[in-house]
């Protein structure tokens, strides 16, 4: 890929040097074998995973660029999780928890996070099941995984002891906004998404119940 990825990729997650661009152009490629095996997302997305899936992601790291400890939800394919694994290894100290339930994404997740020495940790198991082994949380994100409301409810014990949120949402976010207002209080932040003009990447903190 030419310096105008990766000038967009800097633009898009903050200053980043050329060894993790190079990287993340390695991990397209890898994905895309993987994905011709196995589910890995939308297979109408396959035709441009850099911009809708690794750039999508990496805004992330723009919005909380100081954060060392973060957790992803239904990691599935990697997306924003094994993306933020890649840019936090220019973090010294920086680790991420992915947790997917599928165990054939999680051998793809655990298989690049050995290709590439990620500071990543997978856990094959239920969002439920995790709340005691990942501690010390700051950022909690999840990408296409569930409705607002269900995703406060999942990450609640981490964001009711003070991590913060931010999930990728669709043009529907105010209703799910709205719903969920009527079960918790919290502070939001809205982020337009810098891919998706119809997309935002909402920021939640001070997440109280009703």
């Amino acid at each position: 890929m030419s310096k105008i990825g990766f000038d967009e990729l800097c633009e898009l997650a903050g200053p980043v040097s050329r060894e993790t661009f190079d990287r993340l152009q390695a991990f397209e490629n890898l994905f895309g074998k993987w994905a011709a095996r196995i589910n890995l997302s939308a297979s109408s997305t396959l035709n441009d995973v850099w911009r809708r899936h690794i750039l999508d992601s990496a805004q992330l790291g723009r919005i909380e660029p100081k954060a060392l400890r973060w957790v992803d939800l239904g990691s599935g394919g990697g997306f924003p999780g094994l993306v933020m694994a890649f840019l936090l290894m220019e973090r010294p100290g920086a680790s991420i928890d992915l947790v997917e339930s599928n165990r054939k994404k999680t051998g793809f997740l655990q298989m690049v996070c050995g290709e590439f020495g990620l500071p990543a940790r997978i856990h094959a198991k239920r969002i439920e099941d995790t709340y005691q082994m990942i501690r010390d949380v700051e950022v909690v994100t999840a990408r296409a995984l569930a409705p607002l409301p269900l995703l406060l409810q999942l990450s609640a014990p981490w964001l009711q002891a003070g991590a913060k949120a931010l999930f990728h949402k669709g043009r529907d976010y105010r209703t799910e906004v709205e719903e969920s207002a009527q079960l918790w209080s919290f502070e939001l932040v809205e982020h337009k998404s810098m891919i998706d003009p119809q997309s935002v990447i909402l920021e939640i903190s001070n997440l109280r119940r009703m």
